[in-house]
């Protein structure tokens, strides 16, 4: 089955082999094209170790900052396959077997051909595959993980058979294979596994902790919003006690510390926090409180310490060691319940991915019975938690996906798969023997599956049928243009994404990019957004000057488009400059004429470069 997710993913992505290189680094935009950009260095460097050195001492990515990209990007990931992508090259050149074939491509339209490949010895080709043979790998992990779970393989049947047919809300790896998650998650699964293991045996041996702290090191190093993950994991081990797993993860956490170089929005997380306050009250608890520990209000009184001593502590560190890279995530909960705004804030909650669940997705989960069937297994196991203790870590571990999913429509993909798990419980004998004394398990299995195979066949079929190919030809031009008529040295800013495209393809220096988790690169990009602000120009050039940027590229498209209501450039810096408030947007008026602060050199139907004189 984890083939035929394989082929599905390659399925969706056939055309992006007709791609010429330049436009397969536009493919991989935002963060993801940022990401890719380190797989190409490396392996374009004379060797391995070159490329290595060269990421660790970047000097395109924050102009004139010098920083250690494996401290910063999770990028990991990159530098293991960028190893196997020369290792793989290197043999089979060895061995005189052909690795890519290659043709011109005739664009038409008064295009330029363009030279494409196809095969593992093309770079984007390579990446992509990788990417999804992991995340074809994941399925089988989730067959394994239902199959336990539920004590039959029917339960992994039910398991996977309801991610195909929930594929739209369980992953994006279709669509974003280099974003972080899709190198992340699969470990997750993994993890989950072995601790629904660790759970179930009498005795645990140190095989099974050596592999959940691997599997939590694998999970944590790819991507940086991983703690956040992990610390919905902590609350659970209250009521069900178990110290030497926190113990596990406090480990794997300062393993991910040491092997980031000392990535201080590990060491003062909310994470980290939580594991010291509850390791403390798994030590101090039973001791205070005796016999008392599976009572009610005894979980409550330690689950009120547990928050309390996190955030107290998670302020007391950050406060100590003057690190802020992770004050936007607090911000962004505070706009959840209390509807706070600012710059920072704006800028992740105007984007679809970080707005609250859309009201279609529980009816998406309703039309295949996979929300009804979750809600009658996890019906039974409160009903029924005093003999179904080993359960009750899922339970629970689901109450909180669905919050983060509510609360950030992308955390879907945690939710989601887990609603698949869970789903798995409908052929367990040890919630539903009763049933099963009636009405035979496959029958109602296969029963329950028919039901939802009406629906789930048609959003297959959605999937499917969901082909094409990239194209940006504006950006192109805008890219092409870049590498002919500029210096090597010369530094650009402009939109994140965009930014993202000028590295990869051109290698210019850039002040900004998409990667928005920490304080310096937050101030920096405000001030390059602030184009998009109604400040007097010639403000607006003096800041960018201090940046040391010689060209900015301005998209009139940002000046306008609004998403939603507040949403759109110039409101969002109404909300953090109302000063300036009913004065022009200053995009407007570069887009008509940029004299006499800036100078027009390059334009095209989406872009506009502006170069930025220092008298």
């Amino acid at each position: 089955l984890h083939w035929c997710h394989i082929t599905t993913l390659f399925e969706n992505d056939r055309h992006f082999s007709h791609l010429s290189t330049l436009e397969r680094e536009m493919a991989f935009r935002t963060e993801m094209g940022l990401y890719y950009s380190y797989f190409k260095i490396i392996i374009e460097a004379p060797s391995f170790w070159s490329g290595v050195y060269a990421i660790m001492n970047d000097k395109l990515t924050e102009y004139p900052l010098v920083i250690n990209t494996l401290q910063r990007f999770n990028l990991y990931p990159e530098v293991v396959l960028a190893s196997w992508y020369r290792m793989y090259t290197t043999i089979m050149d060895f061995l005189g077997v052909p690795t890519k074939t290659c043709w011109t491509v005739n664009r038409g339209k008064g295009l330029s051909p363009v030279e494409s490949c196809e095969g593992l010895g093309d770079p984007a080709s390579f990446y992509v595959a990788v990417i999804f043979l992991l995340n074809g790998f994941m399925m089988s992990l989730f067959f394994i993980y239902g199959t336990y779970l539920s004590g039959s393989r029917l339960g992994g049947l039910v398991t996977v058979l309801c991610f195909f047919f929930n594929h739209g809300e369980c992953t994006r790896v279709m669509w974003t294979p280099p974003l972080r998650e899709s190198f992340s998650y699969p470990f997750l699964v993994m993890q989950m596994l072995l601790l629904t293991y660790i759970l179930r045996i009498p005795n645990i041996n140190t095989g099974s902790l050596i592999a959940l702290c691997v599997s939590n090191i694998f999970f944590m190093l790819p991507w940086q919003f991983a703690q956040f993950v992990l610390l919905t994991q902590v609350r659970p081990y209250l009521p069900l006690n178990i110290l030497f797993t926190a113990i596990e993860f406090t480990v794997s956490l300062l393993v991910c510390f040491i092997l980031m170089f000392g990535n201080s929005m590990l060491l003062t997380s909310y994470y980290a926090a939580s594991l010291i306050v509850i390791s403390g009250i798994l030590e101090w608890s039973p001791k205070i409180l005796k016999k008392r520990r599976r009572e009610v209000y005894v979980w409550v009184i330690e689950g009120c310490a547990w928050l309390f001593g996190t955030v107290t502590l998670k302020y007391l560190t950050s406060l100590v060691f003057g690190i802020a890279d992770d004050a936007h995530i607090g911000n962004i909960l505070k706009s959840k319940f209390i509807g706070y705004k600012d710059f920072d804030t704006l800028m992740y909650t105007c984007a679809a991915e970080f707005d609250f669940m859309e009201k279609e997705t529980p009816v998406r989960y309703t039309k295949t019975l996979l929300l009804p069937v979750v809600l009658v297994v996890f019906g039974v196991i409160v009903k029924r938690v005093s003999d179904r203790f080993n359960l009750v870590f899922h339970a629970l571990q689901l109450l909180a996906y669905s919050v983060l999913a509510i609360l950030i429509m992308r955390l879907k993909l945690f939710l989601t798969p887990h609603l698949c798990v869970m789903a798995s419980l409908v052929c367990s004998k040890q919630l539903f023997g009763w049933l099963f004394y009636k009405i035979q398990p496959k029958t109602l299995v296969f029963a329950i599956l028919a039901l939802m195979t009406i629906e789930g066949s048609a959003n297959l079929r959605t999937q499917w049928n969901i082909m094409g190919e990239f194209s940006n030809l504006p950006q192109e031009e805008l890219l092409e243009w870049i590498k002919v008529n500029t210096r090597q040295d010369a530094v650009f800013a402009g939109a994140m994404p965009t930014m993202a495209s000028v590295k990869l393809s051109t290698l210019r220096p850039i002040v900004n990019h998409p990667h928005y988790e920490d304080a310096g690169l937050r101030a920096r990009t405000k001030v390059v957004y602030s184009m998009y602000s109604r400040k007097p120009a010639n403000q607006v050039k003096t800041d960018l000057l201090k940046l040391g940027v010689n060209y900015y590229i301005l998209e009139e498209s940002l000046c306008v488009s609004r998403k939603k209501p507040g949403c759109s450039m110039p409101e969002i810096w109404d909300v953090e400059d109302p000063a300036n408030r009913g004065r022009i947007p200053l995009c407007t008026i570069m887009s008509k004429d940029s004299r006499p602060y800036f100078i027009t050199v390059f334009e095209n139907s989406n872009y506009r470069v502006l170069k930025i004189p220092k008298e």
